[in-house]
Parts: structure tokens; C-alpha cells; sequence
């Protein structure tokens, strides 16, 4: 059980997962970590499962809200992954929540960033959904993300804390002016191609009602931190659209930075590599440096994103 082994540690998501899939009554001799971040992904290969543990106790209406969507999404025929069939989501397992998902395995082509702008064209005309959903709120998912802290140097929960009290104001302007459905954290690395070759988005936890534009932002933020060149001018000519001359990027480019640098929080006493990483994106940002090269969390291990 996970109060036995540590509150998030890989240890403690793995005795989870054993949890939930006798629960299930699938085997789960053969499963694979695929990421260790916000979430602990294991895939079931021989059950044709994905399994997403949350590395929180305090995410179980987040995962009611994932698998509402993703009830929707199916029934819509949205470009996004589904849920297992025949099972009461999301299964709770010693505190935690997790979603079962079918499993789609990897291809030889993976998804291209004029790929995302496709499939965002295509979500972001599906609409709202039947059922109310958060606001676009990436201050109050920072300031949650606070609360599991356990390896947070005081100083830097103070600078998070009051960078927070900053953007929160401008991000509720921008609620107020647009309401669409937002996945809130679309790259390619949350894409996914099935065998047939259709792509499908995946990882609704920030999904959200708020400015389509934050859709963009990801890929132009991830240009300018990680130097991933033409990646933003590819995704602009396929969805139509440069987030960059909209007058709210400074907005969505400072929101998806907090985004960027809060998310290793949970994870800096766990997972290698993490806490010399954040080290440099907040120096960055506290330094106002735009010059200085983050690392992708996926690069510094096999398992995290």
C-alpha cells in the first residue's frame, strides 16, 4: 500500500497500480512505466491498458472530471484517446485516483506539430460539452500543485506564491473575454496516432473552458525555452493562427512558463534530474534571461515528461 512506502515515490505508485489492477483482475506482470511526473502512466501491454495514477490526494475531482469528459469525447467522436470499457471511473486506489484507458501503441511515425494544429482545429470546433467544466486556471493548479510540496525550498514557494498573485488578476480578464473548450496542454507530446493512423489528443487533466489561444501557446513557449526551431511557424500555417501577435501572449506566455517550472513541484525529491532543472527554469525567470536553454523533463529520465 502507498502509506507504507512513501506518500508519491515510484515505489508507492507501483503498489498502486498492483492495487487497482487486481481490482480490475487484469495482470500486471508486464507493465511498463511510462512517465513518472504529475501522474505515474503505466501501460498494460498484455491487458491492452494505459493506467493513470494521480500522484495526489488532492486530484480525485480531477479525475471525475477526465472521465466525464472522456465519456463525452467518445460519444462526440472527438480526435482524442478513450477510456476502457465496463469500468466505474475513476477507481480509487489508498487515497489516490486513477483512469483506465485503451491502450494505443506507438507507431513508427509519431505525430508532427502540423498534426497538432489539425487536431486542434478539429477539437476546438466540437463545442462545449453538456456538463459544466472549470475555468482555464493555471494559478489554481500552481498554488494545488503547492500543497504536495514536500521538497520545496522556502524561498522558491515564496517567489512561485507571489508570481501567482501577479498573473492571477490577468488571467481572469482573459476568462472573461472568451469561453471555449481548452485542452490547456497541447504539444505533440500529448499526441498520439492510432493503428489506422487517425491522431488523437490525450492527458485531459488541465482540460478546461477558457481563451482558445492558450492552445497555441505551448508550442511558442517550448520554441523559445527549448530552441525547438520552426516548431511554432508550423503549427501557426496548419491551425491558421500566430498566438504570438495576439495582444494576450505576454499573458499565455508567462501562464505556460509558471506551468512549465510548477510542474517539477511535486516531483523534487523523487525523480532525478528534476530539482537541478527547476533550479535553472526559475533562475531563468527570476533573471529574466530568455537566452538560457531549459531541458525537457522527458530528457533527463526515460520515465518523466
Amino acid at each position: 500500500m502507498t502509506g507504507s512506502v512513501g506518500r508519491f515515490t515510484e515505489q508507492a505508485m507501483a503498489a498502486a497500480l498492483h492495487e487497482i489492477a487486481a481490482r480490475l483482475g487484469v495482470a500486471a506482470g508486464d507493465a511498463q512505466l511510462l512517465r513518472l511526473t504529475n501522474n505515474a502512466v503505466y501501460a498494460l501491454p498484455s491487458a491492452g491498458l494505459v493506467i493513470r495514477i494521480t500522484r495526489s490526494h488532492a486530484l480525485h475531482d480531477r479525475a471525475l472530471k477526465v472521465a466525464r469528459l472522456a465519456t463525452w469525447f467518445e460519444a462526440v467522436n472527438a480526435p482524442t484517446i478513450r477510456l476502457a470499457p465496463n469500468i466505474e471511473q475513476p477507481v480509487r486506489a489508498d487515497g489516490l485516483s486513477a483512469t483506465v484507458w485503451r491502450l494505443v501503441a506507438p507507431t513508427p511515425r509519431p505525430p508532427t506539430v502540423e498534426e497538432l494544429g489539425q487536431v486542434l482545429r478539429e477539437f476546438h470546433a466540437l463545442g462545449l460539452p453538456p456538463f459544466p467544466l472549470p475555468e482555464w486556471d493555471p494559478v489554481g493548479d500552481v498554488r494545488t500543485r503547492l500543497t504536495d510540496a514536500e521538497a520545496l525550498d522556502a524561498a522558491d514557494r515564496d517567489f512561485l506564491l507571489d508570481w501567482c498573485d501577479r498573473l492571477a488578476p490577468r488571467i481572469a480578464d482573459l476568462n472573461a473575454q472568451a469561453r471555449g473548450l481548452v485542452h490547456a496542454d497541447a504539444h505533440v507530446g500529448n499526441l498520439l496516432r492510432e493503428a489506422d493512423g487517425r491522431v488523437v489528443l490525450c492527458d485531459f487533466d488541465p482540460t478546461c473552458i477558457g481563451p482558445w489561444q492558450v492552445d497555441l501557446a505551448a508550442v511558442a513557449v517550448g520554441e523559445i525555452h527549448f530552441g525547438r526551431a520552426s516548431a511554432h511557424q508550423a503549427l501557426t500555417s496548419t491551425y491558421g493562427y500566430d498566438v504570438t501577435t495576439d495582444p494576450a501572449w505576454p499573458t499565455l506566455r508567462e501562464a505556460r512558463e509558471l506551468k512549465m517550472i510548477a510542474a517539477a513541484v511535486p516531483l523534487l525529491a523523487s525523480t532525478p534530474g528534476v530539482a537541478d532543472e527547476f533550479a535553472v527554469r526559475l533562475a531563468s525567470v527570476r533573471n529574466k534571461d530568455h537566452t538560457v536553454r531549459w531541458t525537457p523533463f522527458v530528457d533527463l529520465t526515460s520515465r518523466t515528461d
